[in-house]
């Protein structure tokens, strides 16, 4: 009887031990989002510097602020558009579109103060009743008071 109850003792103890391993806790797989996915993530990558890309100009723009038909010929009666487009990501730029005559006297000169979070389009425009003298003509884009970009156009009769 002693060994029939000595063999008992050892199954329950062996019992108990196999149970307690049997029951550890399991650790879930780490969730979409979770700490540890986050630290094996990559950063996110640096805003994009602003910067001017383009200057188009036109006879009219758009709802988007976009020139619709692109020219650099105008007659003298034509409202002026300059669609002037940007990327990057900036708190303030200030765009300035400064407007020449052939002889450098300027015609107009006017800004605009935008804070872009990616691409965007600033629109800035001239126009005169009696009609522009004809001749050659061109429009400086700057920001933050930095020369960005200058375009050319001439109105012609």
């Amino acid at each position: 009887m002693r060994t029939l109850r000595g063999r008992l003792y050892l199954l329950v103890i062996l019992g108990g031990a196999v149970s307690a391993l049997g029951c550890k806790k399991q650790t879930p797989p780490a969730e979409s989002g979770s700490a540890d996915t986050a630290a094996a993530a990559p950063a996110p990558a640096a805003p994009e510097a602003f910067a001017v890309s383009e200057v188009t100009l036109g006879k009219a723009i758009g709802a988007d602020k976009k020139v619709a038909s692109p020219t650099t010929t105008f007659g003298p009666k034509d409202t002026i558009y300059a669609s002037v487009a940007t990327t990057g990501s900036a708190p303030s730029k200030t765009l300035t579109a400064k407007w020449t005559f052939q002889d450098g006297q300027t015609v107009k000169e006017g800004s605009e103060t935008i804070a872009p979070t990616g691409p965007a389009v600033t629109a800035f425009h001239i126009e005169k009743k009696t009609g522009w003298p004809v001749g050659k003509y061109k429009v400086e884009i700057s920001a933050d008071g930095t020369p960005a970009t200058t375009k050319d156009f001439e109105v012609k009769k």
